[in-house]
């Protein structure tokens, strides 16, 4: 009997460490995309290939890195994981803020126009809850936006198909930059929150007339829970991740637009704070030391970096709004 156990132990021993290098193996996060663009029989750029690309590469490196989509398994050791799927659900929320300004934006001349349907249908599918696993899977329908999102790039890639475009204008990437300074703004607040907070409330500030439905506290105290610091960390890293391969493409989709207005090094800066994000992590874990203390936080650095590149997002959106 004492060596039935001993053998059920030492097979349950080798399952559980096979278990953990598997996870680690998993756990290893894609490089930046570098941006892919296509040029015309005249050798003209086509304008949106790059942008439209790179939402397609970051997509399938989601989904095709070791392991797949991990948010949604239900089996071991993926359920036993949180770190690759908060880093799956950051990209995922950039790249759904770019499918939506590329439906509203990028492929419309004017707001009586008609939405594409490819990205209309792209972009709803992208919206399917990450961690779905029944019928449809998360992953069957992120695959299905991708092959619309394919069709939308071949499509433009065509000169003589007039039916899809790609406006590359000032006032357009000035709308996808709002979104990205709303969900970087969001980013730097829950990472600062790593520590503890007294915030005031500003919701009203600026206006003697603004109401709001319920009234609140004048301050409030914020603070992440223990046990999802280290999500918040890497879910903020993965959204750096995916806006650092869209910036690259915006750089070159987006290129005379940026010429014309100053403001190539503007983007610049803001693709250096974001590759400052993707740094190697040496810990083994995120640390969380307080203020100036013995023990680094590791969410206070990246915090750092995301404001510094939402700060450069503000002055690039106040350039393009200049005449």
């Amino acid at each position: 009997m004492l060596f039935t156990r001993n053998k059920v132990f030492a097979a349950g021993a080798l399952v559980g460490l096979i278990g953990y290098f598997v996870s680690v193996w998993w756990s290893i996060e894609p490089d930046p995309i570098e941006p892919v663009s296509m040029q015309t029989d005249q050798g003209k750029l086509i304008t949106g290939y790059a942008t439209t690309n790179s939402l397609i590469a970051t997509m399938e490196t989601l989904l095709d890195k070791p392991g797949g989509w991990l948010a949604n398994d239900m089996m071991p050791p993926s359920i036993f994981m949180d770190n690759m799927p908060a880093f799956e659900f950051g990209a995922l929320e950039q790249s759904r803020d770019l499918a939506l300004v590329m439906r509203k934006e990028f492929s419309r001349s004017q707001s009586q126009s008609t939405a594409d349907t490819d990205l209309s249908s792209a972009h709803s599918k992208l919206n399917i809850e990450h961690t779905s696993w029944l019928v449809p899977s998360a992953e069957s329908e992120y695959r299905d936006a991708i092959k619309l999102l394919k069709l939308y790039q071949a499509r433009i890639s065509d000169s003589g198909n007039t039916n899809a475009q790609f406006y590359a204008r000032a006032d357009n990437l000035n709308e996808w930059l709002k979104e990205v300074q709303k969900r970087l703004g969001s980013i730097s607040q829950r990472l600062s929150a790593s520590v503890g907070q007294d915030r005031l409330n500003t919701d009203l500030a600026g206006d003697t007339a603004a109401r709001q439905s319920t009234p609140s506290a004048m301050s409030a105290e914020i603070k992440t829970s223990w046990w999802k610091i280290d999500d918040v960390f890497y879910e903020s890293r993965g959204s750096a991740w995916a806006l650092l391969n869209f910036m690259r493409a915006i750089e070159v989709d987006f290129a005379d637009v940026l010429e014309k207005k100053n403001a190539e090094v503007s983007l610049r800066q803001i693709i250096r704070e974001l590759e400052a994000t993707q740094l190697t992590v040496w810990s083994p874990m995120v640390l969380n030391g307080n203020g100036f203390g013995l023990v680094a936080n590791h969410s206070l650095v990246m915090a750092n970096y995301i404001s510094r590149a939402n700060a450069a997002v503000i002055d690039l959106t106040n350039l393009l709004s200049q005449g």
